[in-house]
């Protein structure tokens, strides 16, 4: 007969790797400081508005369609 396994070592097992990763993830997505979180939303406001300045307007792009 072979050897008797105990199935709750490999369960608990998996559950702890598991719940590591799920750690990880949660330190990388949520794991930024608050000078971090208003710096890149500043930068993103910032890209924002430069490029909605070089928009053209649709007057703008019609004028330039007609001969």
């Amino acid at each position: 007969m072979g050897n008797v396994i105990n199935l709750n070592r490999f369960r608990k097992r998996a559950e702890r790797e598991a719940s590591a990763k799920q750690a990880d993830a949660n330190r990388t997505k949520f794991g930024r400081t608050k000078a971090e979180r208003s710096s890149e939303e500043a930068r993103a406001d910032k890209a924002k508005a430069h490029l909605d300045q070089h928009q053209l307007e649709q007057h703008q792009i019609d004028r330039e369609e007609q001969p």
